[in-house]
């Protein structure tokens, strides 16, 4: 009996001991994830400037964001270049999975071809931002170079610095920058589907797009509610190509400063350019809550149609 006692004893203690190795990880979690998170929620309350004290403001920071304007103004122009980047970028994933699924065709190379489509998304975007300047110049850039060259186009056209344009590039380039990630999702999704779907579907002479519709789309509802939630995550986070794209561009004709200004943006002017940190705060967990809720209706329409 005591020899038992002693094994359990020492068994624990070794267990204890395996708590070590976990605890750099939890405190590395605790000190950069979750204390950023919560001291944020504390400083939306107050009205904290990045110094001094932090004196607490109630709600007020909160209602001034939902009767701010140029807030919802800022996010209307987030949503606008994200609509029309997740229909580029969901339409020609989908299309690439409909060519790369196919088994009548059993196209090869499908490990080559992810590695290109994925490859524009490892870039940097300072690196995609001055990619896209020297392409796009307005005067020297080699897009309009080509367009005058084949008769398209009569003059140059200022795609980054005028405001008609400017939202509508950033869409184009956030799109190639992220339909490789999109494409691998939902090609894994069809993969992890039995072939026996799609060969009963070829020997009874359904086509691509029959296939496609009544097979491989409602088993990979998943992926795709999976590939929207991220993407509108991502999409209201947009920042850091608007904001070069912006910086690049200023100085041209046709400002578009007030097109490119996106909700995150406008949170970094309040929070790093004129220190309203609470201020800023308050805008941070309002994006949080719309994309919450957004996504729980995502959730909750999806569930229903799988019902």
């Amino acid at each position: 009996m005591a020899k038992n006692q002693v094994a359990v004893k020492k068994k624990r203690n070794i267990n204890n001991i395996a708590y070590l190795f976990v605890l750099p990880f939890v405190i590395v979690f605790l000190v950069f994830n979750v204390y950023p998170v919560l001291r944020t929620l504390y400083l939306s309350f107050t009205n904290y400037r990045g110094f001094g004290d932090a004196v607490w403001s109630g709600i007020d920071n909160y209602i001034r964001v939902l009767t701010d304007k140029f807030f919802w103004r800022s996010l209307w122009n987030t949503i606008k270049m994200w609509s029309l980047n997740i229909v580029l970028q969901l339409g020609i994933a989908f299309l690439l999975t409909i060519v790369f699924s196919d088994v009548k065709y059993r196209m090869r190379g499908l490990g080559v071809f992810r590695a290109v489509f994925y490859l524009p998304n490892l870039i940097s975007a300072t690196s995609v931002a001055f990619l896209f300047k020297t392409l796009l110049d307005w005067k020297y850039g080699s897009f309009n170079q080509m367009l005058l060259s084949i008769g398209i186009i009569d003059e140059q056209i200022n795609w980054l610095g005028s405001s008609a344009t400017a939202p509508w590039v950033i869409s184009v380039i956030q799109t190639w920058m992220w339909f490789g990630n999109s494409f691998i999702m939902l090609m894994a999704g069809v993969q992890g589907i039995s072939r026996d779907y799609f060969e009963a579907a070829a020997i009874d002479g359904a086509g691509r797009w029959t296939t496609f519709g009544k097979i491989t789309l409602p088993l990979i509802r998943p992926i795709m509610l999976y590939v929207f939630i991220t993407s509108l995550i991502g999409g209201l986070q947009l920042f850091d190509l608007p904001f070069l794209i912006n910086g690049i561009s200023g100085g041209t004709a046709g400002n578009p400063s007030g097109t490119l200004q996106t909700s995150v943006m406008y949170l970094y002017k309040f929070g790093f350019e004129t220190n309203q940190v609470g201020y800023a705060s308050a805008i941070a967990y309002t994006l949080f809550a719309i994309i919450l809720i957004v996504s729980i209706i995502q959730f909750k329409t999806l569930g229903r149609e799988d019902d």
